[in-house]
Formats: structure tokens, sequence, C-alpha cells
């Protein structure tokens, strides 16, 4: 196993397949023809004795021992990587390129104008396109490019191809009207459960952590409507006082601030916070420009005066 009889450019073309499971895609990126790579690919299946990838009707299949290679090259390529891109001063004056956010109107509101103000400084061409991640990690975008990276709070069981950080964390308030006929000047239990309630639901379930809670202490509110806005409640709040929503603090403040007959009130059960992530693929992980992006992200959310402090 002499390193020196070793062509480590095949470790690459491996990961590159692996990566994308298509021939074709794969041999566009590593910028050589389809008859070249089929020659590597062929080097790759003598050199470790096992086809690695057997052709399927859309694409290809990788085989047990190519699962087991690629868990070993998931770290290596990354940080070959990172150590060939920290030897270059990352220069993005004149880079035009386009990162694609998957998130909700939360991040809109709360950190865009702040992302673009500091993007501006430094990467003048680089733009930003926002999609709605619709209550689900955007996988196969994040897998096949048409997403760089997805920030919200309800991701979970993410792929060992994924990687993820904590940017911030987001407490709740109470959002109501004036003319709230059950509330004084304090929100109580009693108030709470007597009033309408419309939830933020951006995959269409009204039951929320909330609701569990409340059911085990025996009890139960009345959740009439789940919207996909978080900026929809409090439209709706002025026109039906009875109704309160139960928002992130930045949400809740922001209303009450643009209509006096609004205001915000502290829950009167116990919420944990929500946490926000930011999810990118291992693809990106080592690209200088987004791993700039991140951090500005991460700068932004904990820095901003729309950001709850950690």
């Amino acid at each position: 196993m002499n390193i020196l009889r070793r062509d480590l450019n095949l470790l690459l073309l491996f990961h590159v397949l692996y990566q994308e499971r298509n021939a074709s895609r794969a041999a566009k990126l590593l910028s050589i023809s389809q008859p070249a790579l089929s020659h590597k690919l062929n080097k790759l299946r003598d050199e470790w004795g096992d086809p690695l990838f057997i052709k399927a009707p859309r694409g290809l299949t990788p085989t047990p021992k190519a699962h087991d290679l690629a868990r070993q090259l998931g770290e290596l390529i990354p940080n070959l990587e990172s150590f060939y891109s920290t030897q270059i001063e990352p220069d993005f004056e004149h880079r035009d390129d386009r990162i694609i956010i998957y998130t909700h109107d939360y991040f809109e509101m709360c950190y865009l104008a702040h992302l673009l103000d500091n993007v501006k400084q430094s990467a003048p061409s680089v733009r930003f396109v926002i999609r709605n991640t619709r209550g689900e990690l955007p996988r196969n975008e994040l897998e096949n490019g048409q997403c760089d990276l997805a920030i919200a709070g309800f991701y979970t069981d993410l792929p060992d191809t994924m990687r993820q950080q904590l940017i911030g964390e987001k407490p709740y308030r109470v959002l109501s009207s004036m003319d709230n006929p059950y509330i004084g000047d304090t929100l109580d239990l009693d108030a709470y459960l007597k009033c309408e309630h419309v939830v933020i639901s951006v995959n269409g379930d009204l039951i929320s952590d909330i609701d569990l809670q409340l059911e085990q202490q025996g009890l139960k509110r009345n959740v009439v409507a789940g919207l996909s806005s978080h900026l929809s409640p409090m439209h709706l709040i002025q026109y039906r006082p009875e109704m309160i929503s139960t928002c992130f603090d930045h949400v809740a403040n922001s209303a009450a601030a643009q209509n006096p007959k609004l205001r915000v009130h502290e829950p009167p059960i116990e919420i944990p916070n929500v946490r926000l992530f930011q999810v990118w693929h291992e693809r990106t992980h080592a690209d200088p420009l987004r791993r700039w992006i991140r951090q500005l992200i991460l700068q932004v959310s904990q820095t901003c005066p729309y950001s709850p402090s950690m």
C-alpha cells in the first residue's frame, strides 16, 4: 500500500461519483470526458477489487464497498479542500455567484437586510435567491446543488452528508388586540384558553409543542387557523380581537410597534425557545464563498437588533 504508487486523483473521482451517482454530471464537474471518466473508474475498480458502482435506471448505485470508502473519504476530501482553500486569500470582489437559501419569512424579516448589507461591501456581484422551505428539509436540492443553505428550526434526522450549525434561539411571546374581550392588563392561563388561536404552521400541522404541553395538564386551546406566514397573524388579530397568536418575539414586537392597537404578553405557560439552524451539504462545506456566507449569517443572527440573545 505504498502511497507513492497510488493515483490520489482517483479518490477525488470516487468522491464526486459517490456524491452525484451520475457519470455525466461527475464528468462535467471534474472537467473530463465520459470516456476518460470510465477509464479512471476501471482503474479504481481494479485497485479496490470491487465494481464500486452498478448501473441503475436513474444513475449509479454504490456497492457496500463504495459506501465503506465514502464514509472514510467523507472526512479526508473536505479536509484537503479546506487545507488548499486556506492557502489562498479569499477575493470575492469580482465573484459573480448566486446563493440559494431555503427558509421561511421569519429569516427574511429579521436577518436578510443585514446580511445583504454585509455581503455588498465585499462581494457586490453575489446575489441571493430565497425559497420557502415548506416545513421540510430540501434534501434533494441540497444534494444536487439547487440549494446552498437551509435555515429553520424543525430539521431532524439529517443524513451523514449534511452539516448543521446553531445560529440562534427564538423565545415566544403572545400577540393580542387591545380590544380582546378576555385579556386585561396581564395575560393569565384562563384568558389564554378562552381566546381563539392562530398558529404558524409551515407544514399544515395544527398541533405544536404548546398543545402537547397543555395536553399534559389536561388542557386544550382553541386553534382556529394555521397560517404559512409569520406576518399574517397581526392582520387577522386587528379584525378579530378575540384571536391571539403565540409567535416568535420579534414577530410580536414588530407587529405591536406598527400598530398601537396590538400588544405583547409573556406566555402564561413555560415554552422552550426554538433553536434555529443552518444546514448545508458536504459538497459546499469547503467552498470559500459559501463558508464566508455561513459565517456572516451566524454573525448577523447573533448581533442584529432583531435577533434574540443567545
